[in-house]
C-alpha cells in the first residue's frame, strides 16, 4: 500500500509561542541561531511576519523567489506563502508574528492590514526592505527591543502598547519601501484589488470560477475585471491562473507529492489537461520544474 504523500506544513502563530502564551495572537521576540521550534522547513503559516535582521547571511525563499539575506533588512510574509530561510550561524535580528485580529482590533479601518504595499502585493514578490539609513535601524531596532520589554512587563495595557509598536514598525517601513506600485492609483479600485488577491490565496486549492469570486466581494464580474486590469495590468483570469501556477510551484518544490497527487489536490480531475496547463502557463512540465528547481 502507497504511503500517504508527504505535504507542506501549515503551522499556527501557537507553534511559535511559549507554553504560557499558548492563546495569543502575537509573538515578538530575539530571532538568532538559537531560536528553535519544532517545525520543519520550508512550511508556510496563517499569520503575518515581519522579520527583522541586523546581522548574518544566508538566503530567504518566499514562494519561487529566492532572495539574499544582506542587514540591516527586513522581511514580510503573509498568510499562505511557503518559504524557507538558511542563515548563519551568526544570525541576529527581531521577529514579529501576529494574526489579522490582532492588528485589526478596534480599528474602523478593517482593511488597513493588506494596504501595506509588502502584504498581499499586485506584483507576487516579496523583496526585502533594505535600511540605507542609520536612523532608520536604530528606531527600528528601539521600537523591537521595546516590544519585548513591554512583553516581559506584561502591563495592564500590554495589547494596545504592542499594536502601536507593530504600527510604528510597519508606517515606518512602507515609508521606505518601494515595489512600483503607482501610488496615485491607489483608492478603492485598489484595495478592492488587494482583496481579490487576499482571496485568490485562500481559496487556490477551490478552483473558483471569476464569478465566484466578483461574489464574494458582491461586485460584478465586469467590475472586477476591469479593475484588477486597472491597477495589475493583467485580467481577473490571468491573476487566478498565476495563482494557480505558483501553488503549483510551492508543491513542486516544497513537498513530495506526485504530479498526480498535486493535480487532485488543486482540484484538476484530469491530470492530462492539469500537466498541459502548466506547461503552457510556466514553459516546463511540472518535473522538468522540480528538477530545475532542486538542482
Amino acid at each position: 500500500m502507497k504511503e500517504p504523500a508527504e505535504q507542506l506544513p501549515v503551522y499556527s502563530l501557537h507553534n511559535f509561542s511559549s507554553p504560557e502564551r499558548k492563546s495569543q495572537q502575537f509573538q515578538i521576540e530575539v530571532f538568532d541561531a538559537k531560536r528553535h521550534f519544532s517545525v520543519k522547513y520550508p512550511h508556510r503559516h496563517d499569520f503575518f511576519e515581519v522579520l527583522y535582521l541586523m546581522k548574518g547571511t544566508g538566503y530567504h525563499v518566499i514562494d519561487s523567489n529566492k532572495y539574499r539575506i544582506e542587514p540591516p533588512c527586513v522581511f514580510f510574509m503573509s498568510p499562505g506563502q511557503a518559504h524557507k530561510i538558511e542563515f548563519s550561524h551568526d544570525i541576529e535580528g527581531y521577529i514579529f508574528i501576529f494574526t489579522a485580529d490582532f492588528y485589526l482590533a478596534n480599528r474602523s479601518n478593517q482593511n488597513s492590514l493588506i494596504e501595506f504595499p509588502f502584504f498581499y502585493n499586485l506584483h507576487q514578490e516579496n523583496p526585502p526592505l533594505k535600511l540605507e539609513r542609520q536612523d532608520d535601524v536604530c528606531f527600528l531596532e528601539r521600537l523591537f527591543q521595546r516590544g519585548i520589554a513591554e512583553l516581559e512587563h506584561n502591563n495592564s495595557n500590554l495589547l494596545d502598547t504592542l499594536r502601536s509598536l507593530l504600527d510604528l514598525i510597519l508606517t515606518t517601513c512602507t515609508s521606505r519601501y518601494v515595489l512600483g506600485e503607482n501610488l496615485e492609483m491607489k483608492g478603492k479600485g485598489h484595495l478592492l484589488v488587494k482583496q481579490f488577491y487576499h482571496l485568490v490565496e485562500e481559496n487556490n486549492y477551490r478552483n473558483l470560477s471569476l464569478k465566484e469570486y466578483a461574489a464574494k466581494l458582491a461586485v460584478t464580474p465586469n467590475h472586477l475585471s476591469q479593475m484588477v486590469k486597472l491597477h495589475a495590468g493583467k485580467t481577473a483570469s490571468q491573476i487566478v491562473k498565476a495563482k494557480q501556477v505558483l501553488e503549483i510551484k510551492r508543491l513542486l518544490v516544497h513537498s513530495e507529492l506526485s504530479v498526480a497527487e498535486i493535480a487532485q489536490q488543486l482540484n484538476f480531475d484530469d491530470q492530462s489537461y492539469f500537466t498541459k496547463f502548466f506547461k503552457r502557463e510556466a514553459g516546463l512540465s511540472p518535473l522538468q520544474y522540480r528538477q530545475q528547481m532542486r538542482s
